[in-house]
């Protein structure tokens, strides 16, 4: 055979092979940007590849993002490669792998496509080191012979005998829960201390006092201690707030119970005196949480519930598995890539709801000439903020997508979502009436006012 065709042939193969298998770009600290056509080859590439699947614009993907990228610069050179994979652009991919629904972060081992591990939404860098730790750790690391309790919440296991199936229900525990200290010992010195009984016992510690002790019997299940430790490190009545909001949305109690009152009113401490006590009568079957009516950050919350201010107090008993369904257009492919971003009712509150942007919203009628009227304006508005990551300028077609807020139902509607904190709220609502104000003294000589 010629030998130039002989080349030829390989050449042609070589090309064809890299074309359908393209390798990974990597982005900051190293983490391998994935789309479809180069997942498979990283997961052949690297036995432990830690896969963060992100929603752009969506309320937590910033925080996570963060945190992922820290700890993957911790972990450079490690045996375990982290990379990232944007759900929207690669929504077929996201499809496959079936990560269109939390948990977004998921460990691939030894390149098995179909059954990751799924990692806990991380609240530190040190959440994911540790979780990834004790995944390859084992209970011993966990023992002690002196409690110290350095933070101020401690998971303490006290058995008498090492029980191989105690000890492993309570490591797969502590696994799951990466964000809190566990601790093993036999020392008899802290039943005495603690009061307890002589027996097997997982107890919660906080800040050194004693919050519950579980009583471990064989039938325990790694779920049922899970639901016993999420529950007991919060008080019995937990009052909302940023730092909250994820705890009570993640806590395994589906049932809910919230206090909407002002912390003001004169009758405050005789009702939530009486709403406490209840809380401690159903530990471990309603979550009792405190919605202060005063704090003007929990506006988002109160527009959820649909409720007001003057209403209060009042309670609101909510079961998490039974949401209403709600009408929504599908969500555009490039929902986001314009100035003006096109909400759906699907993608309403993850956007709208983000701790750390403010958001506007035009909320319209695609075939009222009042909607239409607004649209320049909007997009004009846009346009002057689009450099402006902390704000966002958006719409919604409210005849194609249910609202689940509080609202005059007079369109075209325009609502203001401030940024949680407020300290940046602050900043973007100066930044925003800065230029508002700038625009509005710039259009004055052209007396064009738009009625709305």
């Amino acid at each position: 055979m010629d030998r130039s065709l002989v080349i030829l042939g390989v050449v042609t193969f070589c090309v064809c092979a890299s074309a359908g298998d393209t390798h990974a770009t990597s982005g900051e600290e190293g983490i391998l940007q994935l789309n479809t056509d180069n997942f498979s080859r990283a997961l052949r590439e690297n036995r432990q590849l830690l896969v963060h699947f992100f929603i752009p614009m969506t309320a937590d993907v910033h925080k996570v993002s963060e945190i992922f990228q820290e700890a993957a610069a911790q972990l450079q050179g490690s045996e375990i490669k982290f990379a990232v994979v944007d759900a929207v652009k690669e929504k077929d991919l996201a499809k496959e792998l079936n990560a269109t629904e939390p948990p977004f972060i998921r460990l691939y081992l030894s390149g098995d496509k179909h059954n990751p591990v799924h990692c806990p939404v991380p609240k530190t860098s040190s959440s994911i080191l540790t979780w990834l730790k004790r995944r390859q750790g084992s209970p011993v690391d966990l023992m002690t012979d002196t409690v110290q309790i350095d933070s101020d919440l401690l998971v303490l296991g006290f058995f008498k005998e090492l029980n191989d199936a105690y000890i492993q229900v309570f490591y797969e525990a502590a696994v799951d829960l990466p964000d809190l200290t566990f601790a093993l010992t036999k020392n008899e010195d802290v039943v005495s201390k603690y009061g307890l009984v002589n027996d097997d016992v997982v107890v919660v510690l906080k800040k050194s006092r004693l919050m519950q002790a579980y009583r471990m019997r064989p039938e325990v299940s790694k779920e049922e201690l899970l639901l016993f430790i999420t529950v007991f490190q919060m008080d019995p009545v937990t009052e909302y707030s940023g730092q909250t909001a994820s705890q009570i949305l993640s806590s395994p109690i589906l049932n809910h119970a919230l206090l909407f009152i002002s912390k003001t009113s004169p009758d405050f401490e005789t009702i939530y005196a009486a709403f406490n006590r209840t809380a401690a009568a159903f530990r471990l079957k309603i979550l009792f949480v405190l919605v202060n009516v005063d704090e003007s950050r929990n506006g988002r919350l109160l527009e959820y519930f649909r409720v007001r201010d003057f209403e209060a107090p009042l309670i609101r008993i909510v079961n998490l598995t039974n949401h209403p369904k709600m009408q929504s257009e599908p969500v555009p492919d490039d929902w986001d890539q314009t100035p003006v971003k096109q909400l759906v009712g699907s993608t309403l509150e993850r956007v709208a709801f983000h701790p750390n942007k403010t958001v506007f919203v035009l909320f319209y009628l695609p075939y009222s000439s009042e909607s239409r009227a607004v649209f320049p304006l909007w997009e004009e508005l846009a346009e002057a903020f689009k450099d402006q990551e902390d704000i966002v300028i958006a719409r919604m077609d409210a005849s194609a997508n249910d609202i689940n807020m509080s609202m005059l139902r007079q369109y075209p509607s325009l609502c203001l979502f401030p940024a949680l904190y407020s300290e940046r709220e602050d900043e973007s609502r100066r930044k925003y009436m800065e230029t508002v104000r700038r625009e509005e003294e710039a259009k004055k000589p052209k007396q064009n006012k738009l009625e709305l």
